[in-house]
């Protein structure tokens, strides 16, 4: 049985591992080496992937709680989801303010498409979850259906979108990890 090693011996080392051709950006050189570190890190631990679980965990819970709602009419998944959007959006500006400071900061991360369709899913995401926590202000069973849910569904499938692009950033072009990598780097 052959290994990926194997397999990267054969086919030659620029080939990415593990050996999953990009989307978008190919760029073998930035497969191998050390990559650039985040701008934004305590004790060299890149804050960004530290927070962006909080706001992908709770924008993508409202889905489900609305989902609750519209099965059960129950005004738990209500109080849920307006609970869910909020802590959210909190974390979602936290997350997007050390994103932004990484994508500012290191070249390589606005030279990629992949790091312009991140941070415009995520600016998106927090657009749209902006406006579906302000029609709920009040009374937040008013207008979970349909509209809500349509805001909540559609924020999820872009969070899974931006993940992508943003694992695309730190895997395929090593933006914003651990190492020693120079920030100038192409």
């Amino acid at each position: 049985m052959e290994t990926q090693e194997t397999q990267q011996d054969r086919q030659g080392s620029d080939v990415p591992y593990p050996n999953i051709p990009p989307l978008i950006d190919s760029r073998a050189t930035e497969y191998h080496g050390t990559g650039i570190t985040s701008t934004v890190a305590i004790l060299g631990h890149p804050i960004h992937p530290i927070i962006v679980i909080f706001p992908i965990a709770f924008l993508s819970g409202v889905a489900g709680t609305d989902l609750g709602y519209w099965l059960t009419k129950g005004e738990f998944w209500a109080q849920a989801s307006i609970w869910l959007l909020g802590v959210g959006l909190l974390s979602g500006v936290a997350a997007a303010i050390t994103g932004m400071f990484d994508f500012v900061r290191i070249p390589r991360a606005r030279k990629r498409q992949a790091g312009w369709l991140h941070m415009g899913l995520n600016v998106a995401v927090l657009v749209l979850s902006i406006g579906n926590f302000a029609l709920r202000l009040g009374n937040p069973e008013t207008n979970i259906l349909p509209t809500g849910l349509v805001l909540s569904l559609v924020v999820s499938v872009l969070l899974l979108a931006s993940g992508w692009f943003g694992g695309e950033l730190m895997f395929r072009h090593k933006v914003g990890i651990v190492g020693p990598g120079e920030t100038h780097v192409p």
